[in-house]
Order: C-alpha cells, then sequence, then structure tokens
C-alpha cells in the first residue's frame, strides 16, 4: 500500500494573505529612518531570504545599527497589523477537500512557533494539519533546517510529497529535500521573479487544486 501523498504548505503569502501588513508595517521601520516607502508591487520585487538581505536593500544601514533591532521593530508593528490579515478565501475549502481525501498536510513557516499556532487558531484551519511547524526566533530564518527534521521525521518517499510556497526559497527548500514545489504566484514574490525558478507556479487556488489533483490524484 502507497503512503498517503503530503503537502508541505508555507504559511505567509500562502495560506495567509498577509502582504498588506508586511508593507505597512516595513513602512513604520522606514519612516523612522528617513527611507523610501515602500507599495506592495515594490515589496513584492525586493523582498527576500535571508531577510537581512531584503532589509539592506532597504537602505538599512547595519554599521549604524544592528540587524535585530529592526528586525524586532518589525515584528512588533507586524503582530499590532496581523490580526487583519485573514487566509486567501479558497484556503478552507480545498484543505478541507483534501483532508478528506486523505492528503495528510503540515504548515512548515519561517514564522515564530507560538504565533503562527495562534494564527491558525485564529483563521480556524489548525484541525486540517497534522503539523505546524514554524521556527523559535523573529528573525526569519531556519526554515530549511526544520524542513529537513519534519522530513526526515515523517520517513515518506519524496516522490509522495509536495511543497506549496511562494517564494524562489521554497523552491530552493523543495530542491534540497528532493521534492516537488508549486509556487503560487498571489504572495510576497512577485509572478516574474518566481517564473525564474523555472518550477510550476500557480496564479490561484483552483490551479493548486488542479496542480495537486493531477500530480497525485484524488
Amino acid at each position: 500500500m502507497n503512503p498517503k501523498p503530503i503537502i508541505f504548505w508555507d504559511w505567509n503569502g500562502t495560506l495567509l494573505d498577509d502582504v498588506d501588513c508586511c508593507v505597512q508595517a516595513m513602512n513604520k521601520l522606514l519612516d523612522a529612518r528617513n527611507l523610501k516607502q515602500l507599495d506592495r508591487n515594490r515589496y513584492r520585487e525586493v523582498f527576500d531570504f535571508p531577510v537581512k538581505n531584503y532589509y539592506e536593500k532597504l537602505g538599512f544601514d547595519f554599521r549604524k545599527e544592528a540587524f535585530e533591532l529592526p528586525a524586532h521593530q518589525f515584528m512588533k508593528h507586524y503582530n499590532e497589523l496581523v490580526g487583519q490579515a485573514t487566509v486567501f478565501e479558497e484556503v478552507t475549502p480545498l484543505l478541507h477537500k483534501l483532508q478528506q481525501q486523505g492528503f495528510r498536510q503540515f504548515i512548515l513557516s519561517a514564522m515564530e512557533q507560538a504565533l503562527l499556532e495562534d494564527l491558525t487558531q485564529k483563521n480556524g484551519i489548525q484541525q486540517y494539519f497534522e503539523g505546524i511547524h514554524g521556527i523559535d526566533n523573529h528573525l526569519a530564518d531556519g526554515k530549511l533546517e526544520t524542513a529537513k527534521r519534519l522530513f526526515k521525521k515523517i520517513n515518506v518517499p519524496a516522490k509522495n510529497c509536495l511543497l506549496i510556497g511562494d517564494s524562489l526559497h521554497d523552491a530552493e527548500v523543495a530542491e534540497q529535500l528532493d521534492i516537488q514545489v508549486l509556487l503560487f504566484s498571489q504572495g510576497h514574490f512577485s509572478q516574474s521573479r518566481l517564473l525564474r525558478s523555472n518550477k510550476a507556479i500557480a496564479h490561484d487556488y483552483q490551479a493548486i487544486e488542479a496542480f495537486v489533483e493531477k500530480h497525485f490524484g484524488f
């Protein structure tokens, strides 16, 4: 009997529609430093991992201040705003359908663990996941290490697994795990950036569902 297929879901920008929260939070930091403000389009062109590089693109000078200072200031502002964000409209029906079809589902995120658990509960989707895995700090690092530990613990063939995310970093994580990846173009990376990966791209949740059905069956 073949193992049940597994989907690893990214959280920010894939399940949770929080791009505008990130733009607003970062603009507070930029304003305090007299740096150029972001709009949604520019944000999706410059946001990156590791996030320290992203801050440097925006003009932060870490010779003058430690990276940890704006990183924690950002999270303070983000936490004040993220309650306004919700999961994408089509998320819950698809998670339910996949669960009913026997898929094992996990969240794999660069968000701090306690906040991640709180937000999945507030959005009413916690019950669809066998595991919810974030990181233990607010600096958005360590996602690959978290993925490797989880993948080793699950111990299933790579061909049975799919990672769905919205960034080139998600593509890199999938390559390290040697599993399939599907990139969602409505999140934190623009479609033009995602196209550079030569990976499959979904523009909406109907396309995500169609991809999963094609490659794993219902």
